[in-house]
């Protein structure tokens, strides 16, 4: 493997924001010069003066639909549009057809994303109301945790049993990443508002239905749980300030046993913006309140919450554009995840520091990945250049993903992702897709 030096970049890592050089060798990370050093011939030269220079972000939630649901998305497109947007490695949930609730199917799923993903690939084991001895067999150096529905979503993976909750949090070593939405308060709205709007129900009451209660209620069952049994508890996508409340910022991200994911989606957009957006911003736990999202922003600022992920969950825009009772929930979000999130940084919101932080270094750390998330030598050369003079529109039509639509469609970002390497292959550049890279199963030191 050729070797490849980035010289004059804004390399930010660990919280630092400095101008220097990194040197790709064999894979991995060999050398970080400092601006004034005097650099090596290598065999290749990226000249990075005004890029930046990141770690390849790390999303610890999407669904990539493969298999059995490939009209929708498939782990070459998805993955893709993923390295298009910077992600350089994703872990996947289990509600596939077959559904990842055994090891023969999740190992099936392994030997899909070595033939077809060229970011890094995870996948979760997905927990039911009667898995729990395969469930155990999963080795936790290998898979990225268990997944448990304790609400239901698309593919209904519902654990409602409580004696099978009970076990799942005191029998799993190992974490536990929750969908938290309490199914009695749903159905419950659900039928007051169907009983009122019938077929024609707005989508903008979505978060009525989806509503804090539900999550929230939920939410605590988990924490309740995890505190009871000392259990590993990452509770996935929280869309309320309430919920806030159920965390804690006062030990360090590798200390903590209850963590919390936040998706861009929530960060970025509102109830405001069903009007306008409807079915394409209907996700499951909904979008709520802009107080709601102040809160959220707020929360991941001071360490509330712990990683920024997408939920990426495409489906074609013919299943979206249905009334709100058929429209399934879900969206495409991978591609255009980092972009966001720096033009959060554009507006003040955040720092750059920050969404490296929270979409780098975090999930390696709360995931415990061995050697990935951070800029340091000896670590897998997973790396985004960004360009932040080179602005862009969205539109439906170039995106990458297999569903061919956007939810920022429209939208214009200052930034643009120039190119990413993944494993020190060089797998995106200029709009342009190598599709011979691979990418690696992600290991993890349980």
């Amino acid at each position: 493997m050729s070797s490849t030096l980035i010289k004059n970049a804004l390399m930010v890592n660990e919280g630092k924001s400095f101008k220097g050089s990194l040197l790709i060798k064999e894979g991995l990370i060999a050398e970080i010069y400092p601006e004034e050093a005097v650099l090596p011939n290598e065999d290749t030269v990226v000249d990075a003066e005004g890029k930046w220079l990141l770690p390849g972000a790390i999303d610890d939630q999407v669904h990539f639909r493969e298999p059995g649901l490939t009209h929708k998305a498939d782990i070459a497109s998805e993955s893709a549009a993923a390295v298009a947007g910077g992600i350089t490695s994703f872990m996947e949930m289990p509600n596939t057809n077959p559904q990842s609730t055994t090891l023969e199917a999740l190992e099936a799923k392994y030997l899909l994303g070595a033939e077809k993903s060229l970011a890094n690939y995870s996948f979760y084991m997905g927990a039911t109301n009667d898995n729990l001895q395969e469930v155990l067999k999963v080795n936790p150096k290998d898979v990225c945790g268990i997944k448990v529905f304790m609400g239901s979503s698309t593919g209904n993976m519902l654990v409602d049993n409580k004696e099978t909750l009970k076990l799942l949090f005191s029998e799993i070593p190992m974490l536990i990443a929750t969908h938290c939405e309490d199914e009695a308060t749903i159905r419950h709205n659900m039928s007051l508002f169907r009983e009122k709007y019938g077929a024609q129900m707005p989508f903008r009451y979505h978060p009525d239905i989806r509503s804090t209660e539900a999550c929230y209620r939920s939410s605590s069952v988990a924490v309740d749980l995890a505190t009871r049994y000392n259990s590993r508890l990452h509770i996935l996508h929280l869309s309320t300030e309430k919920e806030l409340s159920l965390l804690n910022n006062r030990l360090p991200l590798s200390e903590k046993r209850i963590t919390g994911e936040v998706c861009v989606h929530h960060l970025w957009f509102s109830r405001t913006d069903y009007d306008r957006l409807g079915t394409r911003i209907k996700w499951n736990p909904a979008v709520k309140e802009e107080s709601d999202r102040d809160a959220l922003r707020e929360g991941l600022k001071n360490n509330l919450l712990d990683v920024v992920a997408t939920d990426h969950a495409p489906h074609m825009l013919e299943e979206k554009n249905q009334a709100y009772f058929e429209a399934p929930s879900g969206g495409p979000l991978v591609e255009h995840a980092l972009l966001a999130m720096l033009a959060l940084v554009e507006q003040g919101v955040f720092t750059l520091e920050t969404v490296v932080e929270k979409m780098c270094h975090a999930p390696a750390t709360l995931f415990r990945i061995d050697k990935r998330g951070y800029l340091r030598t000896g670590y897998h050369a997973d790396l985004v250049l960004v360009d932040p003079k080179a602005a862009q529109t969205i539109c439906d039509e170039g995106v990458r993903y297999k569903c061919r639509w956007s939810p920022f469609s429209g939208q214009s970002f200052a930034h643009s992702v120039e190119s990413t390497w993944v494993n020190g292959q060089r797998v995106f550049h200029k709009g342009n897709i190598n599709p011979s890279v691979r990418g690696q199963r992600l290991h993890f030191n349980s």
